[in-house]
Formats: structure tokens, sequence, C-alpha cells
């Protein structure tokens, strides 16, 4: 389904899984390299909604602190945002910056934020339902 400017809604908005440390130090900051795997690759990690649940049940399923699924503002990515296949059949968004210059996730791109609960070994939130 098309928006008025001919973007899906699927590529209005991608998503960060972020531990509640990681989404208060954005709050407090304004922005945020992401944990040490960000750092490590040079982006940060994002997904499309259609793989969220896939990533948290693949990396966050045995995670024992609270998380929050944000909802990123495409656009305000810029062309920072990168779409890269990473297992053959799947490309991911990932967040390098202007330039590839890995540049911190911007509080003022996030449009939503929600506590991820777990339930018969699945997430919720209603950004999930």
């Amino acid at each position: 389904m098309a928006s008025e400017d001919g973007v899906s809604k699927a590529e209005e908005f991608v998503y960060r899984i972020s531990t509640a440390n990681e989404w208060e130090e954005l709050q407090k900051n304004g922005s945020v390299f992401g944990g040490e795997l960000d750092k490590s690759s040079g982006f940060i990690h994002l997904s499309n909604l259609h793989q969220v649940q896939a990533t948290l049940q693949n990396f966050f399923l045995n995670t024992k602190v609270d998380l929050y699924l944000l909802q990123i503002d495409a656009k305000k990515l810029g062309d920072g945002l990168v779409y890269e296949a990473m297992d053959g059949a799947n490309s991911y968004p990932h967040f390098y910056g202007p330039s590839r210059s890995f540049s911190p996730l911007p509080l003022n791109a996030v449009t939503k934020a929600e506590k991820l609960s777990i339930l018969d070994g699945r997430f919720k939130c209603s950004l999930l339902d």
C-alpha cells in the first residue's frame, strides 16, 4: 500500500530493537551509536517491520534486560540508510550516516518507542500487532 508520496508503508519506517539502557541514552543525549555489534560493524542495525519478530527470536529470546522497539522515520535518516543483503535472501536496513561515516542514530528520527513483552515465546507490542 503506497502513501500519498508514493513510498510504501513498509519503507516509510524502519525499526530498532533497543535495550532499556540504549533507549535511555538516546533520550538523554539525543543520539546513540548503538551497542557493541553496531560499533564493531560501523553501522546501526535496523529491521523492516516484517523482519522484527524473526530478529527478536533469533537474537534476543534469552535476553534478560528490558527491550524496546523503536519506530524510525526512514526519511529522516536520509541517504545514510542503506539496504544490504545479509543472508542471500533478505536485505536489511543499516544506518551508516552521511557518506558512510558511522553517525549516531538521532532521537528526532524516532516516531514511537514501545516496551516489548514476551508471551508464549513471542514478543509483543502494539507496533507488532
